[in-house]
């Protein structure tokens, strides 16, 4: 009996304490046990969410005939998650003692915090749901933006977005930079895209064996449209450079080549060039003509062979003759 006895008065001065007010908001006492039910609250509606999020993306997993695609069960289970996140800070905040329908109160609360530097978080949480509903950028997506980040989208969250580059790189990026900057998205809706390729032959080169190698190289590379309509490959000759016929290979690629551009260009290289050699063509190489108006080079070409070069000796009417 001392025992119960002893552990019911423990309990009794211990509720007594955590039931302590420590200030009054509107008619609500707050204090310790309070708090602790604040967060209780807060810890259930983040479990909820999670587990909302979680069980949609498996019913759709296993759905078969849904007309809706990850990325919009992605966008749908976020904005669940959110939801569901404000709705369990506002009853938190009710519990607290806080009136809600004060509009004046929540939006002076809200002011104050951004003025107090939660305007970036602010700005990007609303950029993340901007983002989220228009649909401008997707999980999946291979984007290259104005910083110069490039790779795929793997997660749209509620502060920032994270950016996968092709090293498995996670670069993690605000969300109010594909808001206010420019982002370029090569997958937003189509399948395929264009790429161009440059290289260059030695001049004296035939074009017409030029053009053929390079269409069988791209033969040698999967994942490239060779038969749409309106989508073959071709070959351009771009410009008459310093030591080279300078030639571009445009060709459309699918999904696969159009998220990887270096390993893609990479390819095409190492194709046209097993190409060119096949067919004859001589890749160039930088030359330069050596003129001597006066004096002479000698050479030494190895094995005690020797070639001696000498210029014209300089006019009468030159500076520094004479």
């Amino acid at each position: 009996m001392q025992l119960d006895e002893f552990t019911g008065n423990l309990l009794e001065t211990l509720w007594r304490w955590a039931t302590t007010p420590w200030l009054q908001i509107g008619e609500t006492d707050l204090h310790l046990a309070r708090l602790i039910g604040l967060a209780l609250i807060l810890f259930f509606a983040w479990w909820l969410s999670s587990l909302l999020e979680r069980g949609l993306r498996n019913v759709a997993a296993r759905s078969k005939g849904t007309h809706m695609n990850s990325s919009g069960m992605y966008a749908l289970t976020r904005i669940i998650r959110y939801a569901v996140w404000i709705i369990g800070t506002l009853v938190g905040l009710r519990y607290l003692g806080l009136d809600l329908t004060n509009i004046a109160l929540v939006g002076g609360a809200i002011g104050v915090g951004i003025g107090l530097g939660l305007q970036n978080i602010f700005s990007n949480f609303i950029s993340g749901l901007i983002l989220l509903l228009e649909k401008t950028l997707k999980v999946g997506d291979f984007v290259d933006l104005q910083s110069g980040v490039m790779g795929r989208v793997t997660e749209i969250g509620m502060r920032y977005t994270r950016i996968t580059t092709n090293d498995l790189v996670d670069i993690i990026v605000p969300n109010s930079e594909f808001v206010t900057g420019r982002v370029t998205n090569w997958s937003f809706d189509e399948k395929f895209r264009r790429i161009h390729v440059p290289f260059g032959v030695a001049y004296g080169s035939d074009k017409h064996r030029v053009k053929a190698a390079v269409l069988k190289a791209v033969e040698a590379v999967p994942g490239c449209i060779t038969s749409l309509p309106g989508r073959q490959p071709d070959v351009w000759l771009t410009r008459f450079g310093d030591s080279s016929l300078e030639f571009e290979l445009v060709v459309w690629v699918e999904h696969d080549l159009m998220i990887s551009p270096g390993a893609t260009h990479a390819r095409f290289m190492w194709a046209i060039d097993d190409q060119l050699r096949l067919a004859g063509v001589e890749i160039p190489f930088p030359q330069r003509d050596l003129h001597l108006r006066s004096g002479s080079l000698r050479l030494d070409l190895g094995e005690g062979q020797r070639l001696q070069v000498s210029g014209a000796p300089p006019r009468d009417d030159e500076p520094g003759a004479g």
